[in-house]
């Protein structure tokens, strides 16, 4: 089946100027009306080298109880793994159509591989964004399938990043776990333990004739426990907060955290996953790299036992981690 693509409706909208109705967010949603524009907001930035760990758990906490969100700097991720991420996730999206239609999204493949629609789309609007899924950790839950061959560092450079991403992911789960109470292994162990899943996406958001009236990627907040991202240099993300929508001030070299659901749930609502969004420019592309800590699709979620009682009850069901994903991507209640 022929998928039209943005990058190519993209190509074809900047000749004339205008962009397709189905991309046309309605006014409580265009970025030009709903931006609080002239505010850059800082979120906290954290440096996750700061060898005084209560400090840090103090400061991780506060972040994912007010704001959801947070980026890390000196996380001890390399400068030239991230720089290489970068680089093949941008070669692959600048290949021709065709080779990257050999890893297109199929009815079989679930979420993995490269695709544009994501979700059920509300009153059959349209994100302004082709993406490329697949796991790269761990190793047992990984089909190569859906890799690109081309370039052919692609490979080479995922596995390096994911290798020393798993470090970042072990040290924010224990210091949101000790945050809330627990012992330092429990919200890992809650989410999935050793077969917590990272699943890859690369965004790609072409350039847009309207970034006034479009969006990349709706309102949201992540299905994942947590999502750690890393963005190019083109400004995009937005937080909601305190009834307004904001640009995101980004940090060169530092990681971008969000707070997803499943950390909401397991810390019964101590924790909050943050509300985004992401907006398009005119001129440039926008690119991101988020990988969602995710548990397996059968591991049962539900708040930590520890974290319930008479003066704190259980503010979320427990289900299967699967059956989360299929309620919010078809917009049922959970």
């Amino acid at each position: 089946m022929e998928v039209d693509r943005v990058q190519a409706i993209a190509s074809l909208s900047k000749q004339i100027d205008t962009i397709p109705l189905e991309f046309i967010r309605s006014e409580n949603e265009q970025p030009a009306i709903t931006t609080l524009h002239g505010v850059v907001l800082e979120v906290p930035a954290i440096d996750l080298s700061d060898s005084d760990e209560e400090k840090l758990v103090e400061l991780i906490a506060e972040a994912s109880k007010k704001w959801g969100i947070f980026q890390v700097v000196n996380h001890g991720i390399p400068d030239e793994a991230i720089s290489k991420l970068i680089e093949v996730g941008k070669e692959f999206f600048e290949l021709p159509k065709e080779e990257k239609e050999i890893i297109a999204k199929t009815p079989e493949s679930g979420i993995e591989g490269y695709g544009t629609s994501l979700q059920k789309e509300i009153d059959g609007k349209k994100g302004w964004v082709d993406h490329l899924f697949h796991r790269i950790w761990p190793p047992s839950a990984i089909n190569y399938k859906y890799w690109p061959k081309n370039p052919p560092s692609y490979r080479k450079a995922n596995e390096e990043y994911a290798e020393k991403l798993r470090d970042v992911s072990d040290k924010l789960f224990k210091y949101l776990s000790i945050g809330v109470g627990l012992e330092g292994h429990e919200m890992k162990a809650a989410s999935g333990g050793d077969d917590l899943i990272y699943m890859m996406k690369i965004n790609y958001y072409p350039p847009c004739p309207r970034p006034d009236l479009a969006l990349g990627v709706v309102a949201h907040t992540d299905m994942s426990s947590l999502t750690i991202l890393v963005p190019n240099e083109v400004q995009g993300l937005q937080v909601f907060r305190d009834g307004y929508w904001y640009d995101v001030k980004y940090i060169p070299n530092a990681l971008i955290i969000h707070i997803g659901d499943q950390i909401e749930i397991l810390s019964n609502g101590k924790y909050k996953a943050v509300l985004h969004r992401t907006t398009v420019n005119k001129e440039k592309t926008r690119m991101s790299w988020p990988v969602f800590l995710e548990p397996p699709p059968e591991h049962e979620v539900g708040p930590i036992s520890k974290l319930v009682n008479e003066e704190n009850p259980s503010k979320y069901k427990s289900k299967k981690f699967k059956d989360y994903v299929y309620c919010k991507l078809n917009k049922l209640p959970q």
